[in-house]
């Protein structure tokens, strides 16, 4: 999602504050309050230098990343819908150690193409039958040689979400079908997925072959979203077979409730934007809120996707007709005693020396002066009972 959806709207409104100001508000760092982070432990917090650019291209719009040990080598996935280029995404490697992160060394910018060997078109001169993707999401597949990415899609001109998987030469290898319910109708006020609200989180199970998906948002006929007194209606995370696009297992995830009202006339809103598997049967699921000129917030919990009601026949979430899983606070990101940005990608990072578990989370700076593109490095502390392993080893 861009954050919010009218993205020029609060852009504006957030000069304007700025402005009339003077300059921005100073003030410390928040403390660690390591009660509202029991599990997470801070590392370090590096970011790009506004401006930044690699391969002729402006790096911003980071929504998405992942780790391949046997490359060395992270996938940064933009959400830039042509305004700088075709959809792509960078390879980086990022360094750390138990007490410091490095901003990333980019090693390569890599473009998704069609069948025709063509890029994807720009907004402003959109391709006949063919989508401007909306990038949100990126897993490596095993291999390193190939990636799954999501898209939130393109509803002004009828396109839904998407689920490609791309070879890293910008090949394309298939289409992955998604169940009816989370792509459609696109036009109606009481049903389907809501715009700019759908494909924000991509996990990858152990196996390779299957891979979670969620909505950001619920879908209109399950409920409300959020608000900073109602946490609305769960949304929907599922598990497909990616060779056949088989649903094989969908969890209704209850949202908090949005964490800060907005100080200024614009959007308050809480959701999904990322989920990260800790291994066979465990999802951490990032919700990211943001509320106009109070600030964005990120808050990481962890599930048993073995736990709730299999929710794949349910038309409709109701109070009586299914039960939402259980989830348990990992940490709030910002009682690590840091700010948190945009925050939208995550994922497991090379072990520590002493064999500690790292996840690494990157910003979408929405490509405003007024953002940053931080990488966060934390260090996990597992919580009891879980069957997780944090996969990603030194290579």
């Amino acid at each position: 999602m861009k954050t919010p959806s009218a993205r020029g709207h609060w852009r504006a409104l957030a000069a304007v504050f700025v402005l009339l100001s003077g300059c921005t508000i100073p003030h410390a760092p928040p403390a660690p309050q390591l009660a509202l982070a029991p599990h997470l432990r801070l590392i370090g917090v590096a970011t790009l230098p506004w401006g930044t650019r690699h391969a002729g291209t402006a790096v911003g719009g980071l929504s998405g990343i992942a780790y391949s040990p046997e490359r060395d080598e992270y996938l940064l996935i933009s959400d830039d819908k042509g305004s700088d280029g075709p959809a792509r995404v960078y390879t980086a490697r990022i360094r750390y150690d138990a007490h410091h992160v490095e901003p990333p060394e980019f090693t390569g910018m890599h473009r998704p193409l069609l069948a025709d060997g063509q890029p994807y078109a720009p907004w402003w001169a959109p391709r006949a039958g063919v989508d401007v993707p909306d990038a949100e999401a990126v897993r490596w597949l095993p291999g390193a040689r190939a990636y799954v990415w999501s898209s939130e899609g393109d509803f002004a001109r009828g396109f839904g979400p998407r689920l490609r998987i791309q070879r890293l030469d910008g090949a394309p290898v298939r289409e992955v079908a998604l169940p009816p319910r989370l792509t459609g109708p696109l036009d109606e006020d009481e049903r389907g997925p809501r715009g700019n609200g759908t494909l924000e989180g991509l996990a990858l199970a152990p196996d390779g072959r299957t891979a979670w998906v969620s909505m950001e948002l619920p879908l209109k006929q399950d409920g409300a979203s959020p608000t900073p007194t109602d946490p609305g209606a769960p949304v929907r995370i599922t598990a497909m077979d990616l060779a056949t696009g088989t649903p094989l297992r969908q969890i209704a995830y209850p949202l908090e409730a949005v964490p800060r009202r907005r100080l200024l006339p614009g959007p308050q809103l809480n959701g999904v934007s990322e989920i990260l598997m800790d291994g066979n049967d465990h999802l951490l699921v990032l919700e990211r809120s943001y509320s106009m000129a109070a600030g964005f917030g990120a808050r990481l919990y962890r599930v048993d996707t073995r736990a709730g009601s299999d929710t794949r026949a349910i038309d409709a979430l109701t109070a009586g007709n299914h039960q939402n899983v259980p989830k348990q606070l990992v940490g709030d990101l910002a009682a690590l005693g840091i700010e948190p940005d945009n925050i939208e990608g995550m994922t497991w990072g090379p072990r520590l020396a002493d064999g500690g578990c790292v996840l690494l989370f990157v910003s979408d700076d929405n490509f405003n002066l007024l953002q940053t593109t931080q990488f966060i490095a934390a260090r996990y502390l597992q919580p009891p009972g879980g069957d997780g392993d944090c996969p990603a080893t030194t290579p």
